[in-house]
């Protein structure tokens, strides 16, 4: 990993082609797609069951990884934006390998992580049509979401920007209605801060069960990267990558604490799990007519938003690993509309893996995928952070337009917690498989680069020709 790799620029030349149609809204709304979904709506009562309402503090300290990560990867970003982003600064700060690896187990990842919200689709799904099988609404949903990534990614921006804003507004109105709960219940009711200690008191699964919901909480915060990737086709990338970075994290941090802050609040924590949201529970136990009904609809909407998200960022990962010559070229040509589509057909076979999943495991089909996929994504943010280590001893152009706080121990805080969150997986049973299945993806992926790639120094492609026939 020492190889020294050729200039930056040679690696944005290479990917070209892409359409900057994003605004600055559009790009923050990308990240809260991703970041607000499965892991806030249904996963979130998982957290809940580990920790009880100590979970609050798992949640705040995935808020903590998050914002250094936050931090080192805008820095990086508005250096050099590009839809490689940490892939292709892991391979020019650290070397090829590291880029190889970094992006093929994010694709992974995020790849398994569509599965998780196709996976929860089927669940929320079962509120109304409880007779009608999973899989049904995993290839309807699917195919629609693949076709708006198929258009353009203006199409995209701006589908995934009506989908946040109504995810948005749901969130504030929970936070406002279950307020108001709080605020009003009368003693005995059951609703109250006193859930907080009356079932085991405040960390009744001791100081491990809440560590182990850190492990859940980085999943749930897991997309805000999204932005690093997205701001390769962004209007304006330097000043888009800024906005959209404090918004998003800001926004994330206050909606994830403080909605499951009333959510413990209202209902207790022993009644939470993962057979339907807990936010469906809250809203049926405040017996405001339809409110259920409402509420499921808008966790429907928001595991969407999170897939729609994540097949478009499989996609551009998946772009960038051909333009660097690390998979088919095929898979790096974009069409007349600026779309990878041969990208976005294969980077859908995390769909077909949930239906499959939920045809044989209905009831473990969800904590599969997720367990699956949370080791590129782990694996990917504490590389983030080694990069950015590398990035600031290497980094030779002008003065950084925005910096990182508290270099270099934040970076190397954020990379210890990391590595620690990964170990732990392996001691807890519900997430071994994260590093059984991680590891030997990390030496086969190694092996691969080895014996194929390693000889060959990643191609500058700035040449390589559309489907249509015209450059890109």
């Amino acid at each position: 990993m020492t190889q020294q790799p050729r200039g930056f620029d040679t690696i944005v030349e290479r990917e070209q082609g892409l359409q900057r149609g994003l605004s600055t809204g559009q790009l923050s709304m990308i990240a809260i797609g991703g970041a607000i979904g499965t892991g806030l709506f249904l996963g979130s009562g998982f957290a809940i069951g580990f920790a009880g309402p100590s979970v609050l503090v798992s949640y705040a300290i995935g808020a903590l990884i998050a914002l250094l990560l936050m931090g080192c990867l805008a820095e990086m970003t508005v250096a050099h934006p590009t839809s490689g982003s940490f892939g292709a600064y892991a391979e020019h700060y650290i070397g090829p390998w590291a880029g190889f690896l970094v992006r093929y187990a994010y694709w992974a990842s995020i790849v398994f992580a569509v599965g998780t919200e196709v996976t929860a689709i089927a669940v929320y799904m079962k509120f109304w049509f409880p007779a009608v099988p999973g899989w049904y609404w995993i290839v309807g949903f699917s195919a629609a979401l693949i076709g708006v990534n198929a258009l353009s990614v203006k199409v995209f921006g701006a589908v995934e920007y009506v989908f946040s804003m109504l995810k948005i507004a749901a969130i504030v109105g929970f936070i406002l209605l279950g307020a108001h709960l709080v605020y009003e219940a009368p003693a005995g009711s059951g609703v109250g801060l006193a859930n907080y200690t009356s079932h085991g008191g405040f960390f009744p699964k001791g100081w491990w069960g809440m560590w182990v919901a850190v492990i859940v909480s980085i999943f749930s915060y897991l997309s805000i990267e999204m932005i690093a990737v997205a701001a390769g086709e962004a209007r304006d990338p330097q000043q888009a990558v800024r906005r959209a970075f404090r918004a998003t994290l800001f926004r994330l941090v206050f909606f994830y604490l403080l909605t499951l802050a009333l959510m413990l609040a209202i209902v207790p924590w022993t009644a939470a799990g993962v057979d339907e949201s807990p936010f469906v529970k809250v809203m049926a136990a405040t017996r405001v007519p339809g409110a259920a009904s409402v509420i499921n609809f808008v966790v429907l909407v928001a595991a969407l938003s999170a897939m729609n998200s994540q097949l478009y960022i499989t996609t551009r990962m998946m772009f960038s690993l051909s333009r660097a010559g690390y998979a088919p070229e095929r898979l790096g040509r974009v069409n007349a509309r600026g779309v990878p589509a041969a990208a976005l057909f294969l980077s859908a076979i995390g769909i077909a893996l949930a239906a499959v999943l939920n045809v044989a495991y209905p009831e473990a089909a969800f904590m599969l995928m997720m367990s699956v996929s949370m080791f590129g994504a782990m694996f990917t943010w504490l590389m983030i952070f080694l990069t950015h280590l590398f990035f600031r001893r290497r980094y030779r152009g002008q003065a950084l337009v925005f910096r990182m706080w508290g270099f270099p121990s934040t970076s190397v805080l954020g990379a210890a917690l990391m590595l620690a969150a990964l170990a732990t997986t392996y001691f807890t049973r519900e997430f071994r498989m994260t590093l059984l299945c991680g590891v030997p993806m990390l030496v086969l992926l190694s092996a691969v680069y080895a014996g194929w790639y390693r000889k060959r120094a990643p191609k500058g492609q700035p040449g390589l020709r559309s489907s249509t026939g015209h450059p890109s």
